[in-house]
């Protein structure tokens, strides 16, 4: 057991001296989660506000006014312009000018004197789905505000949010980068860096030596695996000083969640690299099989509960799904290990068939 442990350690030892020696990888390993983060975190925003409004008040009362003062009073609406009806507010969507435009009918006060439902219509511009749903939605709570329920009297709706009070997108959005960058870390480099080992032809050395396959493999992944964790820490960092990330939960638990999604990554970057034997190939294939699962698959941007059936299949095959899951239960809601139980069974399950592939298909025989 000890000659294992020395041949495996000098391994290591022997990748982290390329590493170091590598300063492109180093910086692409290093500066590349900082990066990501700023670009993910102040450029890219699912957040709306400042929506040009146009503001068209048929009923010019105080009560007109006054929903008009409060679709304007935060930051959501900025009134932009004023037209006489419908009809002239149309080419100011056209023309982008607004994105919006609020109808005030004129019989507006009358129907609020009398108990009524209100006439109050609001125009979007429906090329930008996204900001014209939550346009409508955030239209309908101050402007409406009651649900008249049959037979009984009109209940006020309130909601508040749980673990996101604010609904900032930039909190949902780090668990799922930390997934990205491991998985770029972890297999695109792990992929390229034993595929280089076969391209120079070292590889053959190392097969001339006792070294086991074992070894040989747990030499070439551990100072990735440990790159990783760095990673993971640099991230949370930067989340928790720029962003105001929560961390409700176990730290312990998300280092090792994470740790176990480390491995998975490792064995799928080994085998994609002992199956093609070559770099440029290996990039190609860890690109579809990881990186793009990863941003389209994985509840990093779009809900994996929105998908249709059979990708929603494939998004629970691929670990980058439950670890962005298992993120944002202990990050955001504070859960313990029984809620992510059940993703880290699926990681491991994955880890497991990778590693008994790589392992199988590693042989000591160049070319075999």
């Amino acid at each position: 057991m000890r000659p294992a442990l020395i041949r495996t350690a000098a391994l290591a030892v022997k990748e982290l001296a390329h590493i170091r020696r590598d300063p492109q990888m180093l910086a692409f390993a290093l500066l590349l989660p900082v990066v990501l983060l700023l670009l993910f975190g102040y450029a890219i925003s699912f957040d709306l506000d400042h929506i040009p409004l146009a503001v068209v008040d048929r009923d010019q009362t105080a009560d007109s006014r006054a929903l008009a003062r409060r679709m304007t009073a935060g930051d959501l609406f900025v009134p932009v312009a004023d037209a006489p009806s419908a009809e002239a507010a149309v080419p100011l969507l056209r023309r982008d000018v607004a994105r919006a435009a609020l109808v005030i009918d004129d019989d507006y006060t009358r129907a609020l004197r009398r108990g009524e439902p209100a006439p109050v219509q609001l125009l979007v511009d429906g090329a930008d789905n996204s900001t014209a749903a939550v346009a409508m939605g955030y239209a309908s709570a101050i402007a409406i505000g009651r649900v008249e329920v049959p037979g009984g009297l009109p209940y006020a709706v309130r909601s508040r949010a749980l673990f996101n009070p604010a609904l900032r997108s930039t909190i949902f959005i780090i668990p799922g980068l930390m997934a990205l960058i491991l998985v770029i870390i972890a297999v695109m480099l792990t992929a390229l860096t034993v595929a280089r080992e076969y391209e120079r032809g070292s590889m053959e050395q190392l097969f001339a030596t006792p070294t086991r396959r074992v070894e040989i493999i747990l030499g070439k992944l551990a100072p990735y695996f440990v790159l990783g964790l760095v990673q993971v820490l640099l991230v949370l960092t930067a989340g928790v000083t720029l962003f105001d990330l929560p961390v409700r939960g176990s730290l312990l638990l998300l280092f090792g969640v994470a740790s176990l999604f480390l491995l998975a990554m490792l064995g799928q970057g080994l085998l994609i690299s002992v199956v093609t034997r070559s770099q440029m190939l290996a990039s190609q294939v860890a690109v579809i099989t990881t990186l793009l699962p990863a941003l389209l698959l994985s509840g990093f941007i779009f809900p994996i509960e929105h998908m249709p059936l059979p990708l929603r299949v494939l998004a629970n095959v691929f670990p980058a799904s439950h670890l962005v899951e298992a993120l944002r239960a202990i990050l955001l809601r504070g859960n313990g290990p029984a809620a992510v139980a059940a993703d880290c069974g699926a990681i491991a399950a994955f880890f497991a068939v990778m590693l008994a592939l790589s392992i199988k298909r590693f042989q000591r025989v160049v070319g075999a």
